[in-house]
């Protein structure tokens, strides 16, 4: 548990914004922003620059507010966006028909943000946007191909954002937590304020491949932008994107670091396996199970952490759809590949929210599945239907944190006596 509130400490928005904020800015500045770290980046903001006559609209996830003065909070639903997304976007966005020629538009952004920015292009609705948010998402399409879809639907994601402020003249910096592997800034929140690498066609692509039920004015635009009808994302080279500045002020890997001087203070050797590890919560769980044999078959001379960070999916099957997500369903399947009763481990989100369970993830003890077995609880039964969060509640096994108000994505930590 203090390793990861270790890694959550690193990427706290009271720490890791001051020293980015423009406190030398002399012209007005409008304050916008979406994602789980939102509402206290923005509190960040204000107490780093108390003198300033700050303004603007930030969205964060339901629950996740913090108090702030000038800058409005306004929390909405996530993952699956409904009217109030649609309500505080618009809201959002008539903060930046306020800004002139040099004026700044500083923008906060962190993981979540996708979902939370929600305004669709013209002949696309709100529904639209959720219905197929929510079949990718139980298709286990990747976020990189979920977030191509909704830049091309969208009047604000895939730099959109920041040239709605570029045509009223005002500069534009962007300071972001990143929740995704690589901290590319234009995959977090689906970069509002980046060049966009994906295209029309990507889209289509990604939507085909995952076979959802596409509703028809999604597939309409899409096609009239893949046949050059619609302007493209700006990309690399848009001359209109040169007063554009993207930060990021934390990220996995600085979480893992810290995680990993808590550990060595604490007389353990800890070992960083990877802050970019993706893929099916399963699939991951068997692919990490071998790196603890290999070093559990090794003479140790202090205890060993395996430290590692990403992002794991869950594909649903139909009727099967449990309380759990990533972190918990991948520590489930990791007891299961490894049937030893001597190892910790903790796989947790570090937004305090694991999919669509209650927790943030959950714990693995020595005696876990000992318990489990005295329960009658069959952890086959509960990874099939993706019920691993319900597993580990039973047992009093859960990580329930509540909201962190930051994001830097999945955080595993395996303790090898």
């Amino acid at each position: 548990m203090d390793s990861f509130y270790a890694a959550i400490d690193a990427a706290d928005p009271h720490k890791v914004v001051p020293p980015h904020v423009p406190v030398g800015f002399e012209g007005d500045v409008v304050v916008v922003g979406a994602g789980k770290a939102a509402a206290s980046m923005a509190a960040a903001v204000e107490e780093t620059w108390p003198e300033k006559d700050l303004s603007g609209v930030v969205i964060t996830r339901y629950g996740h507010g913090e108090k702030t003065k000038k800058i409005k909070v306004l929390e909405a639903a996530h993952p699956i966006p409904d009217q109030s997304n649609l309500k505080a976007t618009q809201e959002m966005m008539q903060q930046v028909d306020k800004l002139k020629e040099g004026d700044l538009l500083l923008a906060l952004i962190s993981g979540g943000g996708s979902s939370l920015l929600s305004l669709p292009v013209e002949g696309v609705t709100i529904e639209d946007i959720r219905k197929v948010t929510e079949d990718l998402l139980c298709a286990g399409t990747s976020i990189d191909h979920i977030n191509a879809v909704r830049k091309h639907v969208s009047q604000v994601k895939g730099g959109r954002l920041a040239l709605a402020a570029r045509a009223r003249g005002a500069e534009v910096l962007s300071l972001i937590i990143s929740d995704v592997v690589g901290d590319n800034p234009s995959d977090i929140a689906s970069g509002p304020c980046s060049e966009d690498f994906s295209t029309y066609a990507d889209a289509l692509w990604y939507l085909s491949q995952a076979r959802v039920d596409t509703p028809k004015a999604i597939l309409e635009h899409l096609r009239n932008g893949a046949r050059g009808a619609i302007e493209e994302t700006p990309k690399i080279g848009d001359v209109r994107m040169r007063s554009v500045k993207n930060k990021i002020v934390a990220n996995s890997f600085k979480g893992l670091q810290a995680a990993a001087a808590f550990f060595k203070e604490n007389g353990m050797r800890p070992v960083i396996i990877g802050d970019d590890i993706t893929g099916e919560a399963r699939s991951v769980a068997l692919q990490v199970s071998r790196k603890v044999r290999l070093e559990y078959s090794k003479p140790r001379r202090k205890p060993v952490v395996l430290l590692s960070g990403g992002e794991c999916t869950v594909t649903l099957d139909k009727g099967r759809i449990g309380k759990g997500g990533p972190c918990s369903e991948f520590l489930l399947a990791l007891a299961q590949e490894l049937q030893v009763d001597s190892i910790y481990a903790i796989a947790a989100d570090t937004d305090g929210v694991d999919g669509n369970g209650e927790s943030a993830g959950a714990m693995l003890r020595p005696d876990t599945m000992k318990r489990a077995k005295e329960m009658n609880l069959d952890p086959e039964v509960f990874l099939k239907e993706h019920n691993a969060h319900e597993f580990f509640r039973l047992l009093g096994d859960s990580l329930d944190t509540g909201p962190t108000r930051t994001n830097i994505n999945d955080y595993r930590a395996i303790l090898i006596p």
